[in-house]
């Protein structure tokens, strides 16, 4: 829920406000809890009392009206509403030479499908998320956080207007891997596929010589309808989930997840 007069953003759910806590206190304006909430939160609520911000103990009713959310597990922490970078060229170089692991979200619809890749993101170690479009902040809501389970205070988000012009850029320094439920190499082929493309990276880019692990972006995309034609044709690689066929494909959480434990595997 966001609060459009003080632009703040509602968090809610115990782990997504404890890992708030924990990692960045002091993005908390104010915070408010149940009373069987306050033994495990009292560190933030003396933090805030010390920068002269308040916290208030409520009953259900009143935290529900708060977050606009019966999920709220007795807890709402008060934050500015989340600003998400343009991507730069720094990004792409320190992602490409630090051999991080990350992904690029296609026109995606759904933040509690973010919410679930964020969860996944964080588990598997792939820090940095890429979001299309120009109402992707939207998405970053408090539904996100809350499915996200605290994930969020793992990852770093950037967005892109354009997913053609990010990709042309990208695919000089990263291998970009897009997920395509037609395509022709499946998941189990990713670490080859991975060290084959390494191989091509490090031949055209002399700074990149030497890198031991490849910078990966996994594209991809919209909820119905995948990823277009035009933005498979900018991806380095496109890569399948093989199954039965009985449904035409995995929810995008579902299959983000797959190709992020397969690349930490490798």
């Amino acid at each position: 829920m966001r609060n459009k007069l003080t632009q703040e953003l509602a968090v809610c759910g115990f782990n997504a406000v404890s890992a708030l806590g924990e990692l960045h206190p002091k993005t908390i304006n104010r915070l408010f809890l149940r009373d069987d909430r306050l033994p495990v939160f009292s560190p933030i609520c003396k933090q805030l009392a010390q920068r002269k911000r308040p916290y208030k103990i409520c009953d259900n009713e009143e935290l529900e009206r708060i977050c606009k959310s019966k999920h709220h597990q007795g807890v709402v922490a008060m934050i500015e509403e989340p600003q998400i970078p343009v991507t730069t060229r720094e990004d792409l170089d320190s992602w490409a030479g630090e051999g991080k692991t990350g992904l690029v979200l296609h026109a995606l619809g759904n933040d509690h499908n973010l919410g679930a890749i964020v969860r996944s993101a964080a588990f598997f170690d792939a820090p940095f998320i890429v979001l299309s479009g120009t109402s992707s902040e939207v998405l970053v809501s408090t539904s996100a956080y809350r499915v996200a389970e605290g994930g969020m205070e793992y990852v770093v988000f950037r967005r892109v207007h354009d997913t053609l012009g990010f990709l042309k850029a990208a695919s000089k320094v990263l291998i970009t891997i897009g997920a395509d439920l037609r395509a022709r190499q499946r998941i189990q082929d990713l670490h080859t596929i991975i060290r084959d493309r390494m191989q091509v990276l490090q031949a055209s880019r002399t700074d990149l010589t030497g890198v031991l692990r490849p910078g990966i972006a996994l594209v991809v995309g919209n909820e119905e309808t995948g990823l277009p034609q035009e933005v498979k044709d900018l991806c380095s690689v496109l890569v399948r989930i093989p199954g039965t066929g009985v449904v035409e494909s995995l929810n995008v959480a579902q299959a983000a997840t797959l190709f992020l434990h397969t690349l930490y595997q490798g």
